[in-house]
């Protein structure tokens, strides 16, 4: 069973087209900035250099067997600068007074208009060879590739000073001269790499790593499987001992690589509001070879949301990532919603305050908890993932004899870890309303507290399967434009739904009300 309030509609994307008349024409035209082609031309001759190296350095024979892993580096290098030279050559775009246009296309000529009274972000990002050279990629974003996963504009690239220009030109958001029109709410803390090293990447990393050596070293005459085995003598250490020192190591390269990461992503971090010409904005930097800078306007902040990760919940880690409309959901790397790297979740709620900057705490308040058929519900999931391996185990061993007949006890074998997620899950639940905000909190893998100012409600959901309808339970949906499009307060009383819809959104629920006493 579904409810729905409508809510006024939302207006449609941006248009791609084919046509290459474009509507203002005396509006000249502009190419991406020419210092592309000397960062390509560099980029090809520095893919040329493993070979090179192998070649007459090492001495290794030009055979595809011994040349192959340093021949398609070189190949992809060569490749990705002739694709970017083209790219180059045919990209134009043009600044109008309704709109921005980008022309692109070598057989086939496309041009890509974005109106700008629909521009909600435009963010400036550089790789390493494009601060070496004074370059910047612009994303242009509508806010739309949230919900309808369209993808933002790029323009790669323009000068430093071309891509804050064009930011000005479209947002307005020129820093003011104001002192202090700068105020840190955040910056980096070296402590925080601790709460991202602990997770299974560390092993991919690793196991990337050494894959990556080990054919490299083959290119290049170096055997690295007998320097390892030269290290000492795994045989009187013996087979455990050896999976033990085996693993171990493997864990310390990947956890190494991912500490290298986190700084590299998050050097120089800083999470600031900046007062500028059409209001102030939350704005992030951060980077080490690769640089990015977010703005987010204060003015289109909803509320805030703090996730917590399962396996990472034990450390107290917690991501913290913005409520706000007008941001995409993908802008080339992590959302531009998250303000602050992964660390501990005390820290992220006294950033919360700062950024809702309202004198309220929400994400604070204590949370209503939710009724004991809410477990009911979770715990009889529980069951179903252990009853249905062990039924289907049994089928299969009484009718094909493909599975032992002690198979199906893998199925209760479940239950010790089902079952205590399923009281996990239920403990997550709650919610609140505190001041002009919706707080709720839900989620097993990963437990999401999200408090969403009520103001920011244009749309009510009332959800109830036939289990919740059974157990006395209903889902409220409260829909808005911002964030994930949607916030749940999952598994409440169904005599308390409307209640809570009307606490939420009385403008909303009102009407809906008298329109079914009518009725």
């Amino acid at each position: 069973m579904s409810a729905h309030v409508p809510a006024p509609p939302v207006p449609g994307p941006d248009t791609d087209t084919d046509t290459t008349e474009p509507p203002d024409a005396e509006v000249t035209w502009q190419r991406l900035h020419s210092r592309v082609i000397w960062v390509d031309a560099v980029k090809l001759v520095v893919s040329l250099i493993p070979t090179l190296i192998a070649t007459l350095v090492f001495d290794v024979p030009f055979t595809p067997w011994n040349i192959w892993p340093v021949a398609i580096v070189t190949a992809i290098g060569i490749i990705g600068s002739v694709k970017d030279a083209l790219r180059w050559i045919k990209t134009r775009y043009r600044i109008t007074e309704h709109s921005v246009e980008r022309r692109t296309g070598l057989l086939v000529r496309k041009v890509r208009t974005v109106p700008r009274d629909r521009i909600r972000s435009v963010d400036a990002s550089a790789k390493l060879r494009h601060r070496l050279s004074g370059l910047r990629v612009v994303t242009v974003g509508t806010g739309q590739n949230a919900t309808t996963g369209e993808a933002p504009l790029h323009l790669d690239a323009l000068s430093k000073a071309g891509a804050e220009q064009l930011r000005v030109e479209l947002l307005g958001h020129r820093a003011t001269a104001d002192e202090g029109s700068e105020h840190v709410i955040a910056t980096l803390r070296r402590s925080w790499v601790f709460y991202n090293l602990f997770n299974a990447w560390a092993f991919f990393a690793a196991a990337l790593l050494l894959w990556s050596a080990y054919w490299g070293g083959q290119t290049v005459n170096i055997d690295v499987k007998s320097v390892i085995t030269n290290l000492t003598d795994w045989d009187s250490l013996g087979l455990l001992w050896t999976i033990v020192i085996g693993v171990s190591l493997w864990g310390v390269v990947g956890v190494i690589m991912l500490a290298i990461f986190f700084f590299s992503e998050n050097w120089n971090f800083r999470l600031t509001r900046v007062s500028t010409e059409r209001g102030s904005v939350l704005r992030t930097t951060q980077g080490l070879l690769k640089t990015r800078e977010v703005h987010r306007e204060d003015k289109r902040l909803r509320g805030i949301e703090i996730s917590e990760p399962l396996l990472w919940r034990w450390m107290g880690a917690a991501d913290t990532m913005v409520i706000s409309t007008g941001l995409g959901r993908l802008q080339g790397g992590e959302p531009p919603s998250v303000i602050l790297p992964r660390g501990p979740v005390r820290f992220a709620r006294e950033v919360a305050v700062d950024v809702l900057d309202d004198g309220v705490r929400p994400l604070e308040a204590p949370l209503r908890r939710h009724p004991g058929n809410a477990l009911r519900r979770r715990l009889g999931r529980a069951l179903l993932v252990a009853a249905v391996p062990a039924g289907v185990l049994a089928w299969l061993h009484a009718t094909t004899g493909l599975v032992p007949g002690w198979a199906w006890l893998l199925g209760p074998a479940l239950l010790p870890i089902a079952v205590p997620l399923a009281v996990v899950a239920y403990r997550a639940l709650g919610h609140t309303i505190v001041g002009r905000y919706l707080v709720t909190r839900r989620g097993l893998m990963s437990r999401s507290t999200a408090a969403l100012q009520t103001r920011a409600t244009v749309g009510l959901k009332f959800r109830q399967s036939i289990f919740q309808r059974r157990l006395g339970l209903i889902t409220v949906v409260a829909t808005t434009a911002a964030g994930d499009g949607g916030y749940k307060v999952v598994d409440v009383r169904d005599v308390d739904g409307a209640p809570l819809a009307g606490t939420i959104a009385p403008q909303l629920v009102r009407p809906y009300l008298d329109s079914r006493e009518r009725g």
